[in-house]
């Protein structure tokens, strides 16, 4: 149906895939276990989207680019490892969000805040994903394995598979940033263990970007 071969092997494929480890794991891990089950939430959605927008780069060819040209693919490879490093760099350097002087500032309009801080986190979520070439490269060479090579319509099929791929993926993240919250609740009710997880999430940000900054493709 639309060109795809053993679907269910797919979506078992995808489930298993998911479940694997793995960069996006550890960014959502990071930002619940710091910043809360709202924040963990924001980035599975950039996250997802970042996913979607790789199904569409692979449905329309783009990421042949990035599998045939070098200077591309460490193009896009430097972007991501600087923005993650960066992101790293934020969490290191930033105050404590308990203090009561800022409660006491951001009282009055908690509701646009918290609204103007998730589009930020998912905005990070789909430029982490994007920027993160070997997920390009990955949609490339896992998806064509389930698609016939002789059906008219290979885009389609390629947005089949993505939308699959990304809904798996979504269920499976939600859950781990909601766990990963509400382990770390109590622990970031106090302002001296908030700021060390800071610390800490800072740390691992930086450290996912020296990993995607010494991989080849």
């Amino acid at each position: 149906m639309f060109g795809i071969e053993n679907y269910l092997g797919f979506v078992l494929a995808a489930i298993l895939l998911n479940l694997t480890p793995g960069t996006d794991s550890m960014y959502i891990i990071t930002r619940s276990v710091s910043q809360g089950q709202a924040a963990g939430v924001y980035s599975v959605l950039g996250i997802t989207t970042g996913a979607l927008v790789h199904t569409l780069f692979a449905a329309l060819g783009l990421s042949v680019l990035l599998a045939n040209s070098p200077t591309a693919f460490m193009l896009v490879k430097y972007i991501g490892a600087s923005y993650l490093c960066y992101l790293g760099f934020k969490m290191l350097t930033s105050k404590n969000s308990n203090s009561i002087a800022n409660h006491l500032s951001k009282a009055q309009n908690v509701t646009n805040q918290k609204a103007v801080d998730g589009w930020k986190i998912y905005q990070q979520g789909v430029l982490t994903n994007v920027f993160n070439p070997k997920v390009a490269l990955f949609f490339l060479a896992f998806f064509p394995q389930f698609i016939d090579a002789s059906y008219a319509y290979g885009m389609l099929s390629f947005l089949i598979l993505g939308l699959t791929f990304a809904t798996t993926g979504f269920i499976w993240c939600t859950c781990l940033a909601l766990l990963a919250a509400r382990f770390s609740t109590r622990l970031r009710e106090n302002p001296s263990i908030e700021t060390m997880l800071n610390r800490i999430s800072g740390m691992v940000f930086i450290g996912l970007g020296i990993k995607l900054l010494t991989e080849k493709a």
